[in-house]
């Protein structure tokens, strides 16, 4: 069983927004730190923001300013909002669950979504 389900991705042109949304089940969604992460065609998968169970935030450089990445404990969800997108923002986005405390690191989640894609034109 999959714990965690991402939706809200798709085709933006450049300097739009879209809502990523990523909804988890079998877990004790308040005891766990979330992230995104991203994969470009023929990169490795990569960082991109992190939320602790305090709600502390963390981003990659890359999407700092630009990204905000928020969680909502009652509906079991952690949302990407991605404002001011750029064709370099191009991935299928993940979202991963680590128990207890934030990591930057994908190898430290244990869990992870099916993904979903996010395509911007220029």
């Amino acid at each position: 069983q999959v714990p965690l389900v991402e939706s809200g991705g798709g085709l933006v042109q450049a300097g739009g927004s879209l809502r990523l949304s990523c909804a988890a089940s079998g877990l004790t969604f308040s005891n766990y730190a979330m992230g995104w992460f991203r994969q470009a065609p023929g990169k490795e998968r990569e960082f991109v923001a992190a939320i602790t169970r305090s709600d502390s935030t963390y981003y990659a450089d890359s999407v700092k300013g630009r990204f905000t990445i928020s969680r909502d404990n009652a509906k079991n969800k952690v949302y990407l909002q991605m404002n001011s997108l750029k064709p370099e923002d191009t991935a299928v986005y993940y979202c991963a669950a680590r128990p207890w405390f934030y990591s930057g690191s994908e190898s430290e989640y244990n869990y992870w979504g099916q993904g979903t894609q996010v395509t911007v034109s220029s």
